[in-house]
């Protein structure tokens, strides 16, 4: 365990650094907070040592970008819904049609994703392609498959 002065450095030296890196990642003050007071803890405990000053920042940086990718990753896991089941609330109110909702199931997951993302809850291809880790033409193509297959199987010619 480290000494109370090591970690009052510490937070002196990488606090501003940690907080940026949290916010960029989560967008929220609270949830910043949350992972700062988690990544300064774990330095208190951590028992191993540093090469040098850029090890030590480097860790920081490690540390922090991990915790708030867990943190985003439990958030998700446990508030939010899964495509077939935000697609089977959408069909359940008068605002969707069964027929194009069973359609948009029957996709490949691949498909299925960028089509709910864009038509469903409004996503712009960019934002898409951010989420999915794909590039925009990606998307592009994509949505452009999904939008032929659902047009062979619904019949439609207008289906945009």
């Amino acid at each position: 365990m480290r000494s109370e002065q090591d970690v009052n450095r510490a937070i002196e030296l990488y606090a501003d650094t940690v907080k940026r890196i949290c916010f960029l990642h989560l967008k929220n003050y609270h949830d910043t907070q949350d992972i700062f007071q988690k990544v300064f803890l774990k330095y208190l405990t951590y028992d191993g040592q540093f090469e040098s000053e850029s090890h030590r920042k480097a860790w920081f940086i490690r540390v922090t970008v991990n915790a708030c990718k867990d943190w985003l990753r439990d958030y998700y896991r446990k508030n939010a819904l899964s495509i077939e089941e935000a697609v089977k609330e959408y069909a359940a109110s008068d605002r969707g049609s069964r027929e194009v909702i069973s359609a948009v199931l029957s996709l490949e997951p691949k498909y299925k994703n960028v089509v709910y993302l864009f038509y469903f809850e409004g996503y712009s291809v960019g934002e898409i392609s951010k989420m999915l880790q794909k590039k925009e033409n990606t998307v592009y193509s994509l949505l452009s498959r999904a939008r032929e297959k659902l047009k062979k199987e619904l019949g439609g010619e207008d289906f945009e």
